[in-house]
C-alpha cells in the first residue's frame, strides 16, 4: 500500500526488453529511502518490486508485457523522470490517500491551464468516470491529488496542481496528449462494486448476496 505522497524523482537509465518480462533500470538518486531486494516501490503509480540493487543508487524492475500494455511503463524509456514511492509501513502518517498501486487504467491530457491557477485536464476512459467523484482522491502517475471539478459527461476531471507538487513530482511536465496512470479511489470502487452487484439482494442468513437471474 502507498499513499500517493511521492518521495522523490527516479530516471529511467534503460528498459530491456526480452519476450517474457521487460527490466527497468532506474536511477533514485538522493532519494532517503534505502530499498531492498523485494521491497515494493510505486513507480508513476506502479506498483514493482526490487528485482536488484546496484551499486550506484540503481534500482532493478522486472515488468510483466500485461503491466507495460495497461500503464504509462510501456511508452517510458531511456532519460525519462518517474515519480518514485516507498511502500507504506504501520507507522507512516497517511497524508495522501489509501493507494493500491494498482492502475485502473491511463487517462489523456487533454489541456494544461497555466494562467492562475494551474490545472491539468485528464481525459479519462468512460468505465472510470464513475469512481470519479467532486472533492474526492485519485492517483495520476502515483500523485495523490484531488478532483477539483468531474464531467460525467465529457469524461473528464481536472486537477489543481500547487508549487509543491509541480516541483516535487513529474506532473509539472504534463503537456496535451500525454497518457498518464490513473488509479481510483479503493472506497470508491468498493461502493460502486457493491451497490451494482449486491445493494438490496439478502440471502436467508441475511448477508448480502450477488445479483442472479
Amino acid at each position: 500500500m502507498f499513499t500517493g505522497l511521492i518521495h522523490g524523482m527516479g530516471l529511467i537509465r534503460e528498459r530491456l526488453d526480452r519476450e517474457s518480462v521487460s527490466r527497468l533500470i532506474i536511477d533514485v538518486g538522493d532519494w532517503a529511502e534505502e530499498p531492498r531486494l523485494g521491497d515494493s516501490v510505486a513507480v508513476n503509480g506502479c506498483c514493482l518490486t526490487v528485482a536488484d540493487v546496484g551499486p550506484h543508487r540503481e534500482l532493478f524492475f522486472d515488468v510483466i508485457p500485461q503491466t507495460l500494455a495497461r500503464t504509462t511503463l510501456g511508452r517510458l524509456g531511456s532519460g525519462r523522470k518517474v515519480n518514485i514511492e516507498a511502500s507504506a509501513t504501520p507507522e507512516t502518517v497517511l497524508g495522501g490517500h489509501i493507494v493500491q498501486g494498482h492502475v485502473d487504467g491511463v487517462g489523456t491530457v487533454a489541456r494544461v491551464i497555466r494562467q492562475g491557477e494551474y490545472r491539468v485536464v485528464v481525459q479519462v476512459p468512460s468505465e472510470l468516470m464513475q469512481y470519479m467523484v467532486p472533492r474526492g482522491s485519485v492517483a495520476v502517475e502515483g500523485v495523490s491529488l484531488t478532483l477539483a471539478e468531474v464531467d460525467p459527461r465529457a469524461c473528464t476531471f481536472d486537477i489543481a496542481l500547487i508549487p509543491t507538487t509541480l516541483e516535487k513530482t513529474n506532473l509539472s511536465d504534463l503537456e496535451a496528449g500525454d497518457p498518464v496512470n490513473l488509479e481510483a479511489d479503493v472506497i470508491a470502487k468498493t461502493v460502486v462494486h457493491y451497490l451494482a452487484n449486491y445493494a438490496g439482494r439478502l440471502d436467508r442468513s441475511g448477508v448480502s448476496g450477488p445479483r442472479g437471474g
